[in-house]
C-alpha cells in the first residue's frame, strides 16, 4: 500500500498518522528513537506491508501485468490502490477525504523533526494535496514520473500508465476484494 492507505489503516491519532508515514522513511530496528506510539505505528506499517505482499489477491493482481513488468508490479499496485481508495473513499471511511487529508497535513506541519526525505516532501505533499489528488487517474502519470526519477533504471516504468489504464477494471475489482480484508487485518493488529 502507498501513503494514503497506510494513513487510513494506521489510526487517527497524530502519533499513528506520523508512524504510518514514517514506515516508508525509517528503516532498521526501532530502538526507542521515536516515541512508543510512533514506533507502534511504524511496526504496524511493516506488518501491513508484509500482509499485503504475501496475500493471494495481491499475487493475482501482480500476475495481471505482463511478465516484463512484474518486477515493478508491486509498486504500481501500491500507487493504483491508493487511487482506488481515494476514488472510493466514502465506501471505506466516514470522514470526507478532504477533511482527512487536511488533518494529515496539519499533523505533519506541526511535527518539528520529520525523518529524512519526509521532512523535504511534507511541505510539497500538503501544498499540492498529493493524498487527495490520487482521486484523479491522470495524476498517476506525474507520480510515475517522480518514481522514475528515483530509479536507477527508470525505463522499467516506461508505458506503465498505459498498462494501468488497460487493467483499470480488473485491478479495481482486485482492490475491492482485497482492501476490506486489509482493513480487518489492520484493525485486529491495532487492537
Amino acid at each position: 500500500m502507498n501513503y494514503l492507505a497506510h494513513l487510513h489503516l494506521g489510526g487517527d491519532a497524530p502519533p499513528q498518522l506520523l508512524g504510518s508515514l514514517y514506515g516508508d522513511f525509517v528503516k532498521g530496528p526501532l530502538a526507542g528513537r521515536w516515541p512508543a506510539e510512533i514506533e507502534a505505528a511504524i511496526r504496524l506499517h511493516r506488518r501491513i506491508d508484509a500482509f499485503t505482499d504475501s496475500h493471494p489477491l495481491q499475487a493475482r493482481a501482480r500476475a495481471r501485468f505482463p511478465a516484463a513488468r512484474r518486477r515493478m508490479a508491486g509498486m504500481l499496485l501500491d500507487l493504483f490502490f491508493d487511487h482506488c481508495l481515494a476514488r472510493d473513499w466514502a465506501e471505506y471511511a466516514a470522514q470526507p477525504l478532504d477533511h482527512f487529508t487536511r488533518e494529515v497535513y496539519r499533523v505533519l506541519a506541526a511535527e518539528a523533526e520529520l525523518p529524512g526525505r519526509l521532512a523535504l516532501m511534507a511541505p510539497r505533499m500538503a501544498a499540492q494535496d498529493w493524498l487527495g489528488s490520487y482521486r484523479e487517474f491522470a495524476v498517476l502519470e506525474q507520480v510515475i514520473a517522480g518514481m522514475q526519477r528515483r530509479l536507477s533504471r527508470p525505463q522499467l516504468l516506461d508505458g506503465s500508465l498505459a498498462e494501468l489504464e488497460r487493467l483499470y477494471e480488473p485491478l479495481s475489482e482486485d482492490f475491492r476484494a482485497f482492501y476490506p480484508e486489509l482493513m480487518a487485518f489492520a484493525r485486529g493488529e491495532r487492537a
